[in-house]
């Protein structure tokens, strides 16, 4: 796949999680509100703005760092959406698919990184 297309569609699909997340979201307990709703949307938004602010950049070292700040980000998002699933304020569905998605993410994250010099 081409450079532009791949970058493109890892921007995409970091864009749907974060706002799939934000939507998941609004459904839980107003007392999670500053504790895991917080949490899990920053970590989403930061998965997606370092991605973005590292690629812009254009320099291999610093975008190096912000994948790797990008990818620590969707790992905390990961966990934060197993447990608000095993915490029942996340369906099986919105569970299934933020999952997949973060999975995709990190995949490409993880490739580009592993690829880079």
């Amino acid at each position: 796949m081409p450079e532009k297309q791949f970058h493109d569609e890892l921007r995409a699909i970091a864009d749907r999680f974060v706002h799939d997340v934000y939507k998941a979201t609004k459904s839980f307990p107003k007392d999670e509100l500053y504790g895991v709703v917080s949490q899990l949307r920053r970590a989403s938004l930061s998965v997606i703005l370092n991605y973005i602010e590292g690629y812009a950049r254009g320099s291999n070292k610093s975008d190096k760092n912000f994948l790797r700040i990008s990818y620590a980000s969707l790992k905390e998002s990961e966990y934060l959406i197993l447990f608000s699933f095993e915490e029942k304020h996340l369906t099986e569905n919105n569970y299934q698919i933020l999952s997949k998605q973060a999975d995709r993410i990190g995949a490409m994250l993880w490739g580009t990184i592993q690829n880079m010099p």
